[in-house]
């Protein structure tokens, strides 16, 4: 295709705003001025308009090369182009509205031959439809709609079919696209598109790790999680993911202590993680989960990959028993136990999500969360709340992961009983987390430890010691007992730096 001839229309400012149906009305005056383009509206644009949803995603069609194109359009919206040849599509991104916005992006895709046979070949029905851009704001609108494979009634009955039996074959990806995709329609997959999903599940492996990871995350994030990851796992997809959670299928655990099987475990720990992060105040049970407008505003912050922390929870969720399998076995008593699983599970995450080309601050504080799930359980002694030693000690070994895994530790609590849960138990264990989490908000245990008091050159000077770890380490035990109320003051701080040293209490671990 010619490059576009300049046009007698001025450039127009970014848009203020994500308004989809605005960008759209200036692109259909902006190709109606030219005769010689013809422009389609396809996918989910069309679709979402239909079913009166909010339009997220513009994708235009054009004839043979789409760079001209979409060049065009960056020019006229002040945005950047940025062509994929292998795909002869041109991505055009516009100015996010606001520092917190993403970019808005719309694709242009190049087709050769007929576009009807276009249309035929994309993953499902409801989005092999298409619309001239320049009939989008105009009384033809419903009239120029192009829907060779009847989309239009699968959306009327609700149904997510795919457009041929070779669709999963020629691109694999569609397979996950298509879980996310029914799940945030609110549709049903067709027996015979579930069933091919089945038949060529094995294929997922040919997709760049990178897809995968957004297509999952994506279907993690969204609510109902645990729902749609049953789905995948009924479809064959669950543990083509993550392989490590086939030996996680029937994998008995003590019936008094737990409700279901490692993986009906995980996949309930999900669900948890995703109630008590939700701020639900209308649950006799999640109720009880501390939450606050601070916890709301931690859970929302984006981490890694797009996603913030109440995802990266549920990942963690998923995953923080996956080493159980393999650390099955009785003890000295004969009880099943899984010793070690923790420590070996985190190794395990360490492997898994880099393969998966998940963020590497992600996967370290899944990582951690996975370490240490099992530690606030252990912060109290009976009944007794944790102590104000016990408390310091977790907010310094658990780092950045603390609050996260305090969260991971009630969902975890949640599904271990799950129907059979004791509210009462599961009261006292609530409070027990608030209690934890209400002294990490204050300077006593936060990250660092409290400060001022002494500094290593001062137990130098004062102590005569020389440089090396001790001294490090000698002032970790004054920042815990400064933490623990034991001293308030520089003479106090030196007193005990002094008996400790005289004790030889100091060890440099």
């Amino acid at each position: 295709m010619d490059a576009l001839r300049p046009v007698a229309l001025a450039t127009q400012p970014p848009p203020t705003s994500m308004d989809a149906d605005g960008l759209l009305t200036r692109l259909g005056g902006f190709f109606a001025a030219r005769s010689d383009t013809d422009v389609w509206l396809v996918g989910g644009a069309v679709r979402d308009a239909i079913l009166g949803r909010e339009i997220h995603d513009i994708d235009l069609a054009v004839a043979g090369d789409s760079e001209p194109i979409g060049r065009a359009v960056a020019d006229y919206l002040g945005g950047t182009a940025v062509p994929v040849e292998a795909w002869n599509v041109t991505r055009v991104a516009l100015p996010p509205a606001n520092d917190s916005a993403a970019p808005f992006i719309i694709d242009v895709s190049g087709y050769c031959g007929s576009f009807e046979d276009d249309l035929r070949a994309r993953d499902f029905t409801v989005n092999a439809i298409a619309l001239p851009l320049r009939c989008w704001d105009s009384d033809e609108r419903i009239e120029s709609i192009l829907d060779p494979l009847n989309g239009r009634a699968d959306m009327v009955r609700r149904i997510l079919r795919a457009t041929g039996d070779d669709v999963f074959r020629n691109d694999p990806g569609r397979m996950l696209r298509g879980v996310r995709l029914a799940k945030s329609l609110d549709f049903r997959m067709t027996p015979e598109t579930a069933q091919a999903v089945r038949r060529d599940a094995h294929l997922l492996e040919r997709i760049a790790p990178e897809r995968v990871r957004d297509e999952f995350m994506a279907i993690l994030a969204a609510d109902g999680a645990r729902a749609q990851l049953e789905i995948l796992d009924r479809l064959g997809l669950l543990c083509r993911v993550i392989p490590e959670l086939e030996a996680a299928r029937n994998c008995e655990q003590p019936r008094a202590h737990h409700y279901w099987d490692v993986l009906g475990h995980l996949l309930h720990c999900v669900e948890y993680a995703e109630e008590i992060t939700a701020g639900r105040r209308n649950s006799a049970i999640y109720t009880m989960a501390p939450w606050t407008a601070v916890e709301d505003a931690y859970f929302s912050e984006a981490i890694g990959d797009g996603h913030n922390r109440r995802t990266v929870l549920k990942l963690a969720a998923l995953l923080h028993d996956i080493a159980k399998p393999q650390t099955r076995g009785p003890d000295e008593n004969g009880r099943i136990r899984f010793l070690g699983h923790s420590e070996q599970g985190a190794e395990v995450v360490e492997t898994l999500l880099p393969k998966l080309r998940v963020a590497g601050r992600t996967t370290s504080l899944v990582s951690a969360m996975v370490l240490h799930h099992l530690r606030p359980s252990q912060l109290r002694e009976g009944d007794q709340m944790p102590s104000r030693r016990a408390i310091y000690r977790y907010y310094r070994d658990v780092g950045d992961a603390a609050v996260d895994t305090l969260y991971l530790a009630m969902a975890d609590f949640l599904a271990a009983r799950g129907p059979e849960l004791s509210p009462e138990r599961w009261n006292n264990y609530a409070r027990m987390i608030a209690t934890v989490l209400e002294a990490g908000a204050t300077p006593q245990a936060g990250d660092d430890g409290p400060r001022g008091l002494v500094n290593g050159h001062d137990l130098m000077d004062t102590l005569h010691m020389e440089p090396g770890p001790r001294v490090g380490a000698l002032l970790e035990r004054l920042r815990e007992a400064q933490a623990v109320g034991e001293v308030s003051n520089r003479e106090e701080a030196l007193s005990l730096a002094a008996r400790l040293l005289d004790d030889d209490a100091i060890e440099v671990g």
